[in-house]
């Protein structure tokens, strides 16, 4: 972060100066266990928590000073105070006033799925040319958003900034910091779909609200072959990306290389790449087409854009592939899942030469109305690609179960499934682990890296 004066940073959220000293803030914190010297304390408040409660601790710790919604009995010497209305919205509007010191490109990017693989695809691809700063891990929410753009150095040229969204409004609110530069929209699906009218029109026009905030001048990137995003007519330029003869980036050649990957050429309006994708997964040429063409809008050459898609590198519980003795490898999906990231990862598992392939499965949450069609449809893909082995966890993949053949067991905790799923990961099997964030099945992960 640049460093900025308490002056400007009273001005910058409109608040009420209560003390005040001359030092200089570096960095922002919201949370009081990891703050550090010199950084400004933000007590956010929520239903279950008050950051109130621990402004005095993290003072002490060494933050410089702090936003207050109301004025604390105590004011420690040699540290500045700023009451402001809403603290919330405060750390809004100074991420806001912060990012409006950078004329850099800004790419933001949201969708049902894929946020965050293009987030990093890209990401990888301009990191080649320009110092990018990129959202870390999934942190694309109220909070994390600002905290990342209160990130950006003088010494970046490019940002990507991933936001995901639970309501209508929620890109809104996120782009009014932002502004991006690039909107990007992955696809339309069932992700958070209860929430948005039960329907995946309601989704479409809530995902649509990233163009609120694109800056004039700015380009739309979307999946040229998403029907409801087909449908969208911009007042921006557009790039629609895909295999369907619609699209003005369009992806030809496909070779899948099964596990270890995806080859494909884009070709643009002014040049044809041919790319190497180091994850599997026809869904990848999405995010890698989408990547080379705002590499090519940024001014990137074909040898940086073809560099970026190569050295793009999976995060986190996303299409990690951990070989253990014997043949055996897990494929570790499961930081969340929806329906169409589900099906996509299945089809990645059955495509794999092994003798015996496995998926445990879980709970898909925020399908509303669709959630029992949705898990249903789950069961019966399991049954299509003849795996050997499906063992569904939580009540609603009791519809997976129900709906798959062969080798299939059901158990409501993943306590009581552990010692089946370790059972059945014997020598050349591949074992797909996915469901949503909220059933933890990153525990079931870690037992079986200790096999």
């Amino acid at each position: 972060m640049i460093p900025f004066s308490v002056k400007a940073l009273c001005a910058a959220v409109g608040g009420t100066m209560l003390q005040s000293t001359d030092a200089a803030v570096t960095g922002v914190s919201t949370d009081s266990r990891t703050v550090t010297e010199g950084q400004l304390f933000i007590p956010l408040v929520g239903e279950k928590f008050d950051g109130h409660a621990y402004l005095h601790a993290a003072l002490e710790k060494g933050a410089v000073g702090c936003l207050c919604e109301q004025a604390p009995e105590t004011l420690l010497p040699g540290k500045f105070y700023i009451r402001v209305a809403d603290t919330m919205l405060a750390l809004k509007a100074l991420a806001s006033w912060y990012r409006s010191q950078f004329d850099i490109p800004v790419v933001e990017i949201s969708g049902s799925a894929g946020k965050t693989t293009t987030k990093e695809m890209i990401a990888a691809v301009l990191s080649q040319h320009y110092p990018t700063l990129k959202t870390e891990a999934n942190y694309n929410n109220f909070i994390g958003t600002p905290q990342t753009l209160l990130r950006l150095e003088q010494y970046h040229r490019a940002a990507v900034i991933e936001t995901g969204l639970d309501h209508f409004g929620d890109l809104i609110y996120m782009g009014e910091m932002v502004r991006p530069t690039v909107a990007v929209l992955t696809n339309i699906g069932d992700a958070h779909i209860e929430n948005l009218g039960n329907t995946r029109e309601g989704t479409l026009r809530a995902k649509s609200e990233i163009f609120e905030n694109l800056q004039p001048g700015g380009l739309a990137v979307l999946c040229g072959d998403d029907a409801l995003l087909n449908t969208l007519k911009l007042p921006f330029p557009t790039l629609r990306c895909g295999k369907s003869e619609g699209c003005n980036v369009r992806v030809t050649d496909i070779v899948d290389r099964g596990i270890e990957g995806i080859d494909c050429t884009v070709t643009t309006e002014k040049n044809s790449y041919r790319l190497s994708v180091p994850s599997p997964g026809e869904y990848m040429i999405y995010s890698a087409s989408m990547a080379a063409a705002i590499g090519e809008y940024l001014g990137l050459s074909r040898e940086e854009i073809v560099a970026g898609v190569a050295a793009y590198q999976s995060t986190g519980s996303r299409m990690r592939r951990i070989r253990l003795s014997e043949g055996r490898m897990v494929i570790d999906d499961c930081y969340n899942a929806n329906p169409q990231a589900m099906e996509a990862a299945l089809r990645i598992l059955a495509n794999t030469h092994s003798k015996r392939r496995v998926a445990i499965l879980g709970d898909m949450g925020e399908l509303g109305a669709v959630s029992e069609n949705a898990h249903r449809r789950v069961g019966e893909l399991t049954a299509e690609l003849g795996l050997t082995a499906v063992v569904a966890i939580g009540p609603k993949s009791a519809a997976v179960a129900a709906n798959a053949k062969g080798e299939v067991y059901h158990f409501d905790t993943v306590e009581a499934a552990l010692p089946t799923v370790k059972k059945l990961l014997v020598a050349d099997t591949v074992m797909l682990v996915k469901a949503s964030h909220a059933m933890e099945f990153g525990s079931i992960v870690k037992e079986l890296e200790q096999l």
